[in-house]
């Protein structure tokens, strides 16, 4: 869809004048070109579309404006001309011709002349009449070539928005084709700008070119200095003009040549450093009684192993494991972790698996941080997959490559809530709850296998086997997630079968990325792997709510690997291993994966996780797509840059797709049903081999394929290399080749690629232009938005269409659907982003823009292979040396330019690399051969115009065969037209060189290479920042082509940088590409084109960058009348020079006079020179030629530090600032008799934060008019924004105090001691406040640190908020911070509001105010910006750069410090400077700089704590102490070692005195003490204590928060608050301070308010200014002019490092350190930080009675259940310190009664809740270890038996610090106790220190599920070790204060002993009734029977009367 208008004429204008013309459309404006100086006709002939996406309404209006252009003022309009589109929607082409109307609406005179065409919403391929393009070829026409940015949609919505929108302007000559029109830039000028300039955008169609990243120079067109000036003027809307970017070569400003890729080196497969670190902190809930639990830890292949912890399943360890190791990312990433739990391990047996955790590194490694953190893993039963979890183990993993740093987050006290639920070791966005899934991986078959035959070995099979078999015997090897499964091998088959699956069991989502696919080939003797294929889960899987689950194929796999030649010893069979990048196709496997959620539930699954292999059912031929011919053209245009040492044999390159092609064994014999066919060069066999296909019938119609060249002999060009002379004639491949037609894959990864790179150049651009400061980068950054939301859109449109494809897999579908989804909604955000950019917001928004950059680059991605990527292999005398790799969907042809491959029918640049290992280092940064080459891929029945693309003005030749087949590819091209050119190359200097010398500098010249021709600039010895001024002439320069086409799109030019050596040949220092501007001979050499610009160009060395050149390149045509047409080289060639001709005048830079101050301060740390040491250094200043030296310092040894401290010397310097030259700084010794030797060098490569810039006036008014009232009312807050939960330690509310009041409000609480409101009331704090006395610096220092993860905590809730909120507000701007002044508050502002919302934090936060210091998480330096105030630090370097990637580090290179400064500005020096009270003209611009004679100081050194350092011993421990060396002093505190830790408290201050400068480098080390042999070094930190003394930010010793003249938070400097104020006021020249009445004081015009009185150690008041003084410096950064933040008190975090780890953080250290100068008042005693020592208590636990103990033995007699019940207890950490109760014998019920208590003594940490114990680990230790454990007590129930062991019952663990409180009575007592602790009420021991209640016993039963198995009577008392004397308690039952004995029945007596008794007691007991009962009826039966047996004689008495 689009709109085109051709503007052709303008006539009847009047006067004489330099017209232009505008057309809009839809708010988009494009401008013609400025045609110069015409009268009254003005002939545009220009054609401009409109891209548009939605149909265009037929009352829609376009708009011509036609205007007299001006340079300098705004252009003047002539007249307008406006249409109502009806006519052309409705007939879809219209010619016209009319009047203009001026401003009034009335007719002018003036017509213009105009054709429109519309094309509306049809379908992919225009509608086009057919005269409209001579000889359009094939079906597809400008129309369809629709470029990305058609996308852009102009919807008639967006008419209001002033940005404008990317489209394009074409200009028509009438007469020309459509083949050079549509491909052919815009001859003239640059009217389309769209978002992208012109010179970026290549015209006509710009859709091509854009795999730009930021390489070849822009051309700056002379339409585009128009367009500039005109946009000054008032013309175009900035958003749309880009910037040619000044650094790096732009970008290409063509549509026939695809970019070069710059980087040389393939990175992947290089070895690194990795160090993988894991703590095991402790375990819960493990499932199993009574066990005890090793965890085993294993990281690929090594294991390490904790110690046993004994009986208890939730065991503590605290254990550190560390694994180095060096192997290449890809290896590192697919190492799986294994943590597993193994119970009751010893040397005899390997113990059971109680559950275990899988994970690789690389999850580990992508997390933030590199790390996990505090995270409990979930242990899961491998074996057994219908059990529940087995447990969780708390641990932190960590992952570092070189470099990384990671900062741990800070521990101190693990307070917070084990919340299990909340902190699991699981990446985001993996759900807690995972299961076992099934992972089905089929394989197929595979075909293409190498022909490993053509070795010796199968010479000897042959001979005794007697055939020849295929010799290789293949098998498929899956490996996942530390599992290997493998199908069967095939015996002797290069195209096996297998049709098996591979099942894998693993939870889901597996937390391993990568699954590897290898085929292998079986051999008893090597078994060697054929090629590997990974396949990465987050690819081929979707998480999201509409995602899916991994799915993969059925889909062919392509494998690559090393070449195809097999011999014995293969010296790449590690590409087959699938490390580093694959140089041969080696085969390709059809295989499928799939994946089952188990049901665990279902009692038929089989639950084992061990890996099967299965059959499977094959797969149907067709599924993987219908199989078509495809068609691969390749022609090479030149080849050039060969390697010399390849030698001069004949040269021929060969190019393969799969197999096809290939020399080797390419001629497999098709198979008919696949239609294979082999091609290769040899013609004879292939003919045996045809089988007709059908669409290509002649005579003799079959066309064999041609891969290879034709060997030629390579001509010399310099030095290092040949070049191939093709000259006119360019030879050409093609190849026929089948593969299955799923091109759509293909397609959709191009349209999604080329979005990602437009959005990429573009941010590159915004890059470019925030770094050389251009105006209005935010409108570039919303062009770039809109590009990406019109290209999202694009995507969904073109996507959509392909949905019904039979061969689709399910991956194709659910992937399209994602990528649609995804890119849908990337453009909405785009869009509403767009809205959002603003200036202020522009640096967040470039960063979620860059995350759209990865999101799409990795969408991009297209995990199914289909067709194979193409090699390029240059062959010498048949031998393969060198190859480039190209993927097959770059060159892949389509009818739609948005999935046209980005290279395809194109002239790419190819840099040929040496294969496999042989490409690292600077061997592969060699080029071996630079190659032109045009490729195109496509179905063969569409490659009717696959020659479209190249230079036009060839015939083509073809084999004799092919002569009269139209369609028949050449197999040379013949070029009749060339052009001949001179090509003038004007280096002028370049920068920031790599060192290629061990003196640190290189001797420099750079070689210029074009086409086959080459030069060099002169060397230039000693330098790294070599300014040469030469241009080099390249005469009769030949190039092949249209002469239009040069013009836009010349080949590139090659530049080299080399360093000249006196022997041996010249080292290789980099290498960049350029783009010359293009001179026809029929143009004007006249500005704006010409003459050219200087631009920078980044220079690369393998794949890192080393420095830029700055240089311009201009390519002229030499016309008919040979040279004397081109402009002359104007300058005599330089006399001193000999024949070099320096960059002429219009080119080089305009310069004026700078003058250049230098401060000379001294030189630090200098190492030996050639052995000798350094004595009389002097440095030298060099900048552009000119240059000044210091003073000379005569020695070293006793004073480092210049006599003279400023000099300065004039320059001339580029007006430009980022032209600016760097300045070299040279230390040289002066040796005897005049000699000189360079020590180090340092080169200054931008000076630009050296150019002074006077102060702007207008900025500092309001600073200096009228006093300012600084609001100290939120001098709480403010302090809280240091420290976080202070107000609401009183009060719910935060009340806002007058800050006096507070405080006196706070001296008054502390002398209560009472909790009470501050202010504004609130509840009660629960515990009292401690008393003055009880704090100590330590209370301090835990306070802080809970402040700081307090205050983390809110950043982070404040950034998420904050993304929400942005997600929120669309297109709302952000309202306030309007004045500079609001500006600076606002961040407080945000604090203030935080503190408001922190009354929420919990309860449990109402603790006693407590002055802090600020803790640092890192180096002070890192957060004072180094110290470099006004003194910087410049590295001295001296040796090579070393070539490995571990190259020697700059650290290496250092050999010592030049401390000074610069400062540059232009020549009159400003006033506002020479006018200022007190200036100094010796100092020039260095006014109030202290004096640097030596002076003596007094360093304290303060080190609190080490944690998490690299473990030194075997045991994984380390012994550290503290070693510190200050100049001479060397002080090791080796006697204080502390044993077996790597989190030692050291808690220790050094005084040490220096006199600087001779000792200012302060190291702080940490040993690992050892009893034999030398002690380790763990790590170490340096500080620079200079700078620090000298720093303006006043580090000698830390501001503290509150001034107090007594107890724990005493002032420690000498001088008070008011003299520091008053010192800092007297330097910085500030008026004041001023104290005033009312705790009032000014300084300068700011007005500060606070208290004034302080109270002293009796509680007497005084009246004091100190806190205002101490008030004003926490504020000192609002003091205007003078002001800058001062150091408070703090302690800082610094990472240990170990030079032999390099960039491997081995611990940090927590510490701080102060100085005094001693000429000053000496400072007070050091601050106490010694350790807390524990505090010994003593838990009594009485055990009274058991209740409801289950029952486990069955009497022997009556077979009755009972238990003999005993009680254990024990403290963690003390098992063997267990004390159990006697036996309660033959309890009936589960009632015990004991009243026995246990005694347990223990030392106890309050601050960190630990207890403390020192123990020896084993027999052979040499000293006892202290370890911190928490403190939880353990009870357990047991039943005695007397035979076998006792049983386990059940048992109950009390953390002492918070147990829920026991229940009254034993019925009240229920398992919620255990499980539902979060809602119970719960106690601490150390604040109720009598607790009495009942508890449960609770044990797992059979299913796993908790259960109560009795219930304890018990009762805790804690008493200090001081009351425990007072009042003693016996053991047991024993005296004093003995229990009474508890009240058994009898029974509990041995029964056997007296069996009577228990038999009595049995029968009393139970069946006491039913004996009564039984008696009673023997009574009633007894009487019965009696009166039954009396009764007759009775009667018979009576009757008888007897």
């Amino acid at each position: 869809m689009a709109l085109q208008l051709q503007l052709r004429t303008v006539s009847g204008l009047r006067g004489r004048a330099d017209r232009i013309a505008k057309a809009a459309f839809r708010g988009l404006s494009f401008y013609t070109r400025v045609l110069e100086s015409c009268e009254d006709e003005a002939r545009f002939e220009e054609t401009f579309r409109w891209p548009v996406a939605s149909n265009i309404d037929g009352n829609e209006i376009l708009e011509v404006q036609v205007f007299n252009y001006s340079k300098v003022f705004t252009n003047r309009l002539i007249g307008t001309f406006r249409m109502v589109l009806q006519k052309v929607v409705e007939e879809g082409h219209v010619e016209v011709t009319d009047t203009l109307i001026d401003d009034n609406n009335s007719a002018i005179q003036t017509s213009i002349s105009i054709e429109i065409r519309y094309q509306a919403q049809d379908g992919t391929v225009g509608t086009w009449s057919d005269k409209e393009f001579l000889e359009t070829p094939g079906p597809r026409s400008e129309g369809d070539s629709r470029s990305p940015l058609e996308t852009d949609s102009l919807l008639p919505g967006l008419r209001q928005s002033s940005d404008v929108s990317p489209g394009k302007s074409s200009q028509q000559p009438a007469d020309r084709s459509f083949r050079s029109k549509g491909r052919e830039k815009t001859k003239e000028h640059k009217a389309g700008k769209g978002v992208f300039s012109a010179m970026k955008l290549g015209k006509a169609r710009p859709t091509k070119d854009d795999h730009r990243k930021q390489d070849e120079p822009a051309v700056l067109e002379a339409e585009d200095l128009d367009r500039k000036a005109m946009r000054l003027g008032g013309g175009l809307d900035p958003d749309t003009i880009s910037l040619a970017s000044v650094t790096a070569v732009t970008t290409n400003v063509s549509n026939k040549r695809s970019k070069p890729d710059i980087k040389m080196e393939p990175s992947a497969g290089r070895p690194m450093d990795y160090q993988v670190s894991i703590t095991i902190i402790e375990a819960r809930q493990l499932v199993g009684l009574n066990m005890d639990p090793v965890v085993c830890v294993e990281v690929g292949e090594e294991k390490k192993y904790t110690s046993m912890k004994e009986s208890t399943n939730c065991p503590y360890y605290n254990e550190y494991f560390v694994f180095d190791f060096h192997v290449p990312p890809d290896v590192m990433f697919d190492k799986i972790i294994k943590l597993s739990v193994i119970h009751s391990k010893n040397l005899l047996r390997s113990g059971t698996l109680v559950g275990s955790f899988k994970m690789d590194v690389g999850t580990v490694y992508t997390q933030p941080e590199h790390q996990f953190y505090h995270k409990w893993a979930i242990l899961s039963d491998p074996e057994d997959l219908t059990a529940g979890l087995k447990g969780y183990l708390k641990c932190d993993i960590a992952v570092v490559g070189k470099g990384d740093n990671i900062k741990t987050p800070h521990k101190a006290n693990e307070t917070e809530e084990d919340d299990i639920e909340g902190n699991l070791l699981l990446p985001d966005g993996v759900p807690a709850e995972r299961q076992w899934a099934r992972f089905y991986i089929k394989i197929y078959r595979a075909e293409g296998l190498p022909r490993m035959n053509t070795s010796i070995m199968a010479n000897v099979k042959k001979a005794l086997i007697g055939e020849n078999k295929d010799l290789v015997d293949p098998y498929v090897q899956v490996v996942f997630a530390g599992q290997k499964g493998k199908t069967s091998v095939q015996k002797s088959s290069y195209e096996p079968l297998w049709n098996e699956q591979i099942i894998f069991t693993e939870m889901f989502p597996p937390l391993c990325k990568r699954i590897k696919v290898q085929i292998r080939d079986s051999d008893k003797v090597n078994d060697v792997a054929i090629g590997t294929h990974f396949i990465d889960l987050r690819k081929i899987s979707n998480e999201g709510d509409k995602g899916y689950l991994p799915t993969f194929g059925p889909t062919w796999v392509n494998m690559y690997g090393s070449t195809r030649n097999y011999t014995l010893m293969d010296e790449h069979q590690e590409l087959n291993e699938g490390l580093g990048e694959g140089v041969s196709f080696r085969a390709r496997l059809l295989m499928s994966l799939a994946v089952e959620i188990l049901d665990t539930s279902n009692p038929e699954i089989n639950s084992s996780t061990e890996v099967q292999v299965e059959q499977a059912t094959s797969v149907a031929d067709n599924c993987t797509g219908k199989m078509e011919e495809f068609f691969l053209f390749g022609a090479f245009l030149e080849a050039t840059m060969i390697d010399r040492k390849i030698g001069d044999k004949p040269i021929n390159f060969e190019v393969t797709i799969g197999n096809y092609g290939n020399q080797i064994d390419g001629t497999a014999k098709p198979v008919l049903r696949r239609k294979k066919e082999g091609g290769d060069g040899d013609e004879e066999e292939s003919e045996l081999l045809q089988n007709s296909s059908e669409d290509e019938g002649g005579e003799d119609g079959e066309m064999v394929s041609v891969s290879s060249s034709q060997p030629m002999k390579p001509l010399v060009t310099d030095r290092n290399y040949f070049h191939l002379p093709y000259l006119e004639n360019k030879p050409c491949i093609y190849i026929k080749s089948w593969w299955q037609d799923q091109r759509r894959r293909l397609y959709n990864a191009n349209i999604m690629d080329k979005i990602a790179d437009k959005l990429e150049e573009g941010l590159n651009d915004v890059q470019e232009m925030i770094k050389t400061e251009k105006p209005h980068p935010e409108r570039r950054l919303r062009g770039v938005l809109e590009e990406l939301s019109s290209g999202c859109l694009r995507f969904v449109t073109l996507a959509d269409k392909d949905q019904h494809h039979s061969s689709r897999t399910r991956l194709d579908r659910e992937r399209l659907k994602s990528c649609m989804r995804e890119l849908e909604n990337m453009g909405q955000q785009a869009t509403t982003l767009r809205s959002q950019v603003k200036k202020n917001t522009m640096k967040d928004k470039l960063k979620l823009v860059q995350n759209f950059l990865q999101k799409l680059r990795f969408l991009a991605d297209e995990p199914q292979h289909t067709i194979p990527d193409i090699f390029i292999w240059m062959m010498s005398n048949n031998k393969r040396i060198a190859y480039a790799r190209v993927p097959s969907k770059d060159i892949l042809y389509s009818i739609v330019d948005e999935e046209m491959g980005k290279d395809c029918a194109k002239v790419k640049t190819v840099f040929l690399k040496l294969p496999g290992k042989r490409g690292f280092g600077p061997a592969g940064w060699t080029v071996q051969a630079k190659m032109e080459i045009y490729l195109w891929l496509g179905l063969n029945k569409q490659r009717k115009d696959f020659l479209s693309g190249l230079p036009c003005g060839f015939e083509e030749k073809k084999i004799a065969r092919g002569q009269n087949l139209p369609s028949f590819p050449p197999i040379s091209l013949l070029y009749t037209k060339k052009q001949v050119f001179q090509l003038r190359a004007h280096m002028y200097q370049a920068r920031s060189l790599f060192a290629a010398d061990s003196s640190g500098l290189s001797d420099p010249f750079a070689r210029v290479f074009f086409t086959s021709q080459s030069q060099c600039t002169e060397v230039l010895n000693e330098t790294l920042c070599p300014t040469w001024d030469q241009l080099l002439v390249f005469d009769n320069v030949e190039l092949y082509g249209e002469a239009h086409e040069m013009r836009d799109d010349p080949p590139i030019i090659v530049i080299e940088i080399y360093d000249q050596d006196t022997v041996g040949k010249a080292d290789f220092m980099g290498r960049t590409f350029a783009k010359p501007v293009v001179k026809m001979s029929d143009e004007q050499y006249c500005p704006p084109r010409f003459p050219p610009q200087l631009e920078y160009y980044q220079i690369y060395r393998g794949n890192s960058t080393a420095g830029d050149l700055l240089a311009a390149f201009e390519l002229l045509q030499i016309g008919p009348g040979g040279k004397s047409d081109l402009p002359p080289i104007d300058g005599p060639t330089d006399m001193d020079r000999g024949p070099i001709l320096p960059v002429p005048l219009g080119i080089r830079p305009v310069l004026s006079k700078y003058r250049v101050e230098i401060l000379f301060w001294g030189l630090r740390d200098l190492k030996r020179v050639n052995l000798a040491q350094v004595d009389r250094p002097r440095v030298d200043i060099e900048c552009a030629g000119k240059g000044v030296q210091s003073a000379l310092i005569q020695n070293y040894k006793k004073n480092p530090n210049f006599s003279t401290l400023v000099k300065w010397f004039e320059v001339d310097l580029p007006e430009n600032e980022l032209l600016h030259p760097p300045l070299n700084i040279r230390v040289v010794d002066c040796r005897a008799f005049g000699r000189y030797t360079l020590v180090g060098s340092h080169a200054v490569s931008s000076l630009r934060k050296f150019i002074y810039r006077p102060p702007d006036k207008k900025a500092q008014h309001w600073n200096m008019t009228g006093e300012i009232v600084v609001n100290m009312e939120p001098e709480v807050p403010i302090k809280k924004m240091e420290t976080m939960v202070k107000l609401e330690a009183n009060s719910e509310a935060v009340v806002k105090v007058d800050v006096s009041e507070e405080e006196k409000e706070k001296k008054k609480k502390k002398k209560k001691g009472g909790g009470g409101g501050g202010g504004g009331g609130g509840e009660e704090v629960e515990e009292e406040e401690p008393d003055e006395s009880m704090l100590d610096w330590w209370s301090k220092y835990f306070a802080s640190i809970e402040t700081m993860k307090e205050q983390l905590r809110q950043q982070e809730a404040a950034a998420a908020e904050a993304e929400e909120k942005e997600e929120m507000e669309i297109a709302e701007g952000f309202k306030g911070q309007a004045k500079s002044k609001e500006k600076s508050k606002a961040p407080k502002d945000d604090k203030k509001k935080k503190q408001q919302a922190a009354p929420e934090l919990p309860e449990k936060k109402n603790k006693q105010k407590i002055d802090e210091l600020k803790v640092f998480n890192k180096e002070l330096e890192a957060e004072f910006d180094n110290f470099e105030d006004w003194l910087h630090t410049f590295n001295l370097l001296r040796g090579k750069i070393g070539d490995n990637d571990d190259n020697a580090t700059e650290e290496e290179r250092i050999v010592g410090r030049f401390k000074g400064s610069l400062c540059v500005y232009k020549v009159p020096l400003p006033d506002d400077i020479t006018k200022e009270a007190g200036y100094d003209p010796t100092f020039g611009m260095f006014q109030g700089i202290p004096s640097n004679d030596p002076i003596n100081v007094l360093v304290r050194v303060y080190i609190v704590r080490a944690t998490d350092l690299h473990p030194a011993d075997i045991n994984g421990k380390a012994d550290p102490y503290i070693a510190i060396k200050l100049g001479k002093t060397d002080i090791k505190d080796k006697e204080n070692y502390i044993s077996k830790q790597l989190n030692p408290v050291f808690g220790k201050s050094f005084d040490i005195e220096a006199t600087f400068p001779m000792e200012s480098m302060l190291t702080v080390a940490v040993y690992d003490w050892d009893l034999v042999g030398t002690d380790d070094l763990i790590g170490e930190t340096k500080i620079d204590l200079e700078n620090r003394y000298y720093s303006k930010h006043r580090a000698t010793c830390g501001v503290s928060q509150t001034y107090s003249i007594h107890g724990y938070n005493v002032w420690r400097d000498p001088m008070k608050p008011s003299q520091i104020l008053s010192k800092l006021c007297k330097e910085g020249k500030v008026d004041g301070p001023h104290f005033g009445p009312g705790g009032r004081v000014k300084v300068a015009n700011r007005v500060f308010t606070g208290p004034t009185e302080i109270e002293d150690e009796n509680g007497q008041k005084k009246q004091t200014d100190e806190h205002l003084a101490l008030t004003v410096l926490r504020h000192w950064e609002d003091i205007p002019r003078a002001g800058c933040k001062l150091v408070p008190e703090h302690v800082e975090t610094r990472p240990l490092l170990n030079p032999d780890k390099p960039g491997i953080e081995q611990g940090r250290l927590e510490m701080w350190v102060d100085m005094f100068p001693m000429d000053m008042p000496a400072p007070g005693p050091a601050t106490d930080i010694s350790p807390r020592k524990p505090k010994k208590y003593e838990l009594r636990v009485i055990v009274w009675n058991t209740d409801e103990v289950i029952l486990e033995d069955d009497d022997y007699f009556t077979g009755e259940k009972s238990s003999d019940i005993f009680v254990r207890g024990w403290l963690k950490g003390q098992q063997e310190d267990k004390q159990d109760t006697d036996v309660h014998y033959h309890s009936l019920t589960g009632e015990g009664n004991f009243n026995w208590r246990y005694i347990f003594p223990f030392d106890y940490l309050t601050a960190e809740e630990k207890i403390v114990i020192s123990k020896k680990e084993s027999m052979f230790s040499w000293d006892e270890t202290e370890y911190k454990i928490p403190a939880r007590l353990t009870l357990q129930v047991w039943d005695a038996d007397h035979f076998s062991a006792d049983d386990f019952l059940g048992a109950i663990e009390l953390d002492l610090n918070r147990f829920p409180r026991g229940a009254k009575t034993s019925k009240l007592c229920s398992l919620e106790m255990v499980t539902n602790e979060a809602e119970l009420p719960m106690v601490s021991i150390f604040k109720q220190k009598r607790v009495k209640g009942w508890w449960p016993f609770v044990a797992r039963d059979e299913n796993d599920e908790l259960e109560v198995t009795g219930k304890v009577e018990a009762e805790l008392h804690l008493l200090t070790a001081e009351e425990a004397e007072k009042s003693p308690a016996g053991l047991a039952r024993n005296e004093p204060d003995p229990l009474e004995k508890p009240n058994r029945p009898d029974t509990s007596f041995i029964w056997f002993l007296n069996p009577l008794k228990s038999i009595k007691y049995l029968i009393c007991t139970r069946y006491k009734w039913l004996i009564i009962k039984i008696v009673l009826a023997l009574l009633l039966l007894i009487m019965v029977a009696l009166f039954l047996y009396s009764m007759p004689g009775y009667m018979v008495k009576k009757l008888l009367g007897a």
